[in-house]
């Protein structure tokens, strides 16, 4: 399989590390100033920018015909843009707020665990988020769609940060020095305590799902998540 990237920070470099020993090859990879390489060779792109980059990143894929896989958070206020852009232009698109195998597995736990707690009106639930001092955006992508799976089964109305209502979901943001991402969804009581907690140990669990994902969408046309790439229901 032919990749470019979009996008060739930590991620980047972890993904072409990993693509490389799975057979694949690497026809271009942009930073942001400077790219090499032929883009239109690539058979996928995956883009792992930044948010002010991410959406021209995406729509330049769709626009030539190349299916993309986007791990960037952040931009999600054009979404319905690029899903337009890419049903006009028949494209291949999945995004995810994260790509690890892991995590895709605790959103589906997540979710179960959230229709479970339903009728128990005692239990407050709440999500915490921590990750390293770089990461630009907060709450995480990840935590976001923890807590729109629990919000499908809660009387919540929105979710909110660092602020604590009675209708909101609350999640918590942490920064600390050289977290690759932890997240845990605690629900409390008078009583006791519930929480699921899922902590990564390196960045290759996100790239290697991404290069599942770029592997999964290569040859299909639509719009996909990692649900349709494990194959993951409730």
């Amino acid at each position: 399989m032919k990749i470019a990237l979009l996008g060739y920070g930590k991620m980047g470099k972890t993904i072409e590390k990993l693509a490389l020993e799975k057979d694949h090859s690497v026809v271009f990879k942009s930073m942001s100033e400077t790219s090499e390489g032929n883009f239109e060779e690539a058979e996928v792109a995956i883009e792992f920018s930044s948010p002010e980059a991410a959406v021209e990143n995406i729509s330049k894929a769709l626009k030539a015909g190349i299916p993309i896989v986007s791990g960037t958070t952040g931009w999600l206020e054009n979404y319905s843009e690029i899903v337009k852009l890419c049903e006009n232009r028949n494209g291949s698109f999945i995004y995810a707020s994260n790509f690890s195998v892991g995590v895709n597995l605790f959103f589906s736990i997540n979710e179960y665990a959230a229709k479970l707690m339903t009728k128990w009106k005692e239990y407050n639930v709440s999500v915490e988020e921590i990750h390293h001092l770089q990461k630009k955006d907060a709450p995480s992508g990840t935590a976001i769609t923890i807590a729109e799976g629990i919000l499908k089964f809660t009387d919540k109305k929105n979710w909110k940060l660092d602020a604590s209502e009675e209708n909101s979901l609350n999640i918590t943001a942490k920064r600390e020095e050289d977290v690759k991402g932890t997240h845990i969804v605690s629900y409390d009581s008078s009583i006791d305590t519930i929480s699921l907690k899922h902590e990564a140990h390196s960045r290759e669990g996100f790239a290697l799902g991404a290069i599942l994902a770029a592997e999964f969408l290569k040859d299909k046309k639509g719009i996909f998540t990692m649900k349709d790439v494990l194959g993951l229901t409730i």
